[in-house]
C-alpha cells in the first residue's frame, strides 16, 4: 500500500481585541491627579513664601519677612504638598 499523508487545514489563529493593560501601567489616572494636586500646593507654598515687594528695600520692616504667611502657612503648605506626592506615588491605583 502507499503511504497516504494526511492533510490538515490550516488552522485559524483567533485573537481577542486588546484591553488596555493597567497592570503594566504603573500609575492611574487620579494617581496622576493627586502628583499634579501637590506640585500646585508646593508652587503655592513657594509663591507665599517670596512674598511681595518692600516699599523701601534700604528699610528693613519685620513685620513683611516675618509675616505668618511667610513664616507659618508657606512651610505648612509645601509640607502639605510634598505629603500628597508621597500619598500619590504609595497609592495603588483603582481596577477597572
Amino acid at each position: 500500500m502507499a503511504d497516504k499523508k494526511l492533510v490538515t487545514e490550516p488552522r485559524k489563529i483567533v485573537t481577542e481585541p486588546k484591553k488596555p493593560d493597567t497592570a503594566n501601567n504603573l500609575f492611574g489616572r487620579e494617581n496622576y491627579i493627586w502628583i499634579i494636586a501637590g506640585i500646585a500646593i508646593i508652587a503655592l507654598g513657594l509663591i507665599l513664601m517670596a512674598g511681595g515687594r518692600s516699599s523701601d528695600p534700604n528699610v528693613f520692616d519685620p513685620k513683611e519677612v516675618y509675616s505668618t504667611t511667610r513664616i507659618t502657612i508657606a512651610p505648612i503648605l509645601i509640607l502639605l504638598g510634598l505629603g500628597m506626592g508621597v500619598f500619590a506615588i504609595f497609592r495603588k491605583p483603582k481596577d477597572s
